[in-house]
């Protein structure tokens, strides 16, 4: 969402985002960024971006991108166990789903206070449709079935559901294929840096129109129904700010480093030279100019509208949240009495 308050607390937290390899499996027909190019963000480093992220920030969120950050399953097992006992740090694996093994279960389960986050487009149709494997690769959605079950039982696992412009129109029922695979957590994608037009954008406000209704159903009913989208603000859509540790270790103020057409223009130093808290602000305030370099006109103008027709969902969701969390805990407050009497 754009930048807006979220619903609690303050997520303007620090953030320092790993991209432990550019490298990807698939080539997503909606995706932005590029898929190869430097080498893979070794272990000593991803350990030592950690490190100076703490005696810089003192805390905050650890996000692992890609690229497909599950073709180096070495590195995140280290940063998971380097932070292990880090309170003042969150973690957040993204994923495409196509490189879960017994392996990867085990280092999650391990590991509780990681929230994976599963790229998903909704019904097989749609999600192959737009994610095309590189020759020798299965369907991802045939992947992603086989650990699903297991998947559901983690305690952190949250689904971004994609949506491209040639799926909006489908977008609802996308969900509700989603929900029926028994998924309950759900973070809303459009896509951004593409062409819509307008029917496709008004596909996209019915559908979420749909959506919306969903989830108000489902609160008033007491069902825990989660949306990532309302906890959450960013001042550009999509690519996110923070101390950003690129694969071949130079430092960026957003991971719009992995845009085809920006490369190296972000870089504000590296691990052997960093920049101060100072300078990295001051290159992140020059991100969203940048955005209107890389991007033409017609493209910046479809983002912009689709961010604010995600935005709109947003705030006529708050409501019906308030109410059920307002309900949540009167109803726990009065078990909490009768347990006392």
């Amino acid at each position: 969402m754009g930048a807006r308050p979220p619903v609690h607390g303050d997520r303007w937290r620090a953030a320092l985002i790993l991209t432990v390899t550019r490298r990807c499996n698939l080539r997503c027909a909606y995706c932005p960024t590029v898929k190869d190019g430097v080498p893979d963000l070794s272990a000593d480093d991803a350990r030592r971006a950690i490190d100076l992220f703490l005696s810089r920030y003192g805390g905050g969120d650890i996000k692992l991108f890609g690229g497909e950050p599950l073709l180096r399953p070495d590195i995140v097992e280290a940063v998971l166990t380097h932070v292990s006992d880090v309170s003042e740090l969150s973690v957040y694996l993204s994923t495409n789903g196509t490189r879960f093994d017994a392996g990867i279960l085990d280092l999650l389960r391990a590991h509780p206070r990681v929230t994976l986050t599963l790229s998903m487009d909704g019904a097989p149709k749609d999600h192959d449709g737009l994610r095309r494997p590189l020759p020798g690769e299965a369907p991802s959605s045939a992947a992603i079935d086989r650990w699903l079950p297991e998947l559901l039982r983690l305690p952190r696992f949250v689904v971004t559901q994609t949506i491209a412009p040639s799926t909006a129109v489908r977008a609802a029922a996308n969900f509700r294929a989603l929900r029926a695979r028994g998924i309950g957590r759900f973070n809303l994608l459009p896509g951004y840096y593409l062409p819509w037009s307008a029917a496709q954008l008004a596909a996209l406000e019915a559908s979420f129109g749909e959506i919306a209704t969903e989830f108000e159903a489902a609160w008033a009913a007491g069902d825990r129904l989660y949306l990532r989208n309302l906890f959450v603000s960013a001042p550009t859509p999509f690519f996110n700010t923070g101390f950003v540790v690129d694969a071949d270790r130079t430092i960026h103020p957003s991971n719009l480093v992995l845009a085809e057409a920006v490369g190296d223009r972000t870089a504000v130093g590296t691990l052997d030279d960093p920049p101060s808290p100072e300078a990295l602000a001051a290159a992140a305030a020059r991100v969203p100019a940048l955005l209107d370099e890389v991007y033409t006109p017609d493209v910046m103008a479809s983002t912009a509208a689709v961010d604010r027709v995600l935005t709109r969902l947003c705030d006529r969701l708050y409501p019906a949240y308030f109410a059920a969390r307002d309900a949540r805990a009167a109803s726990g407050a009065r078990a909490a009495r009768v347990g006392a009497a």
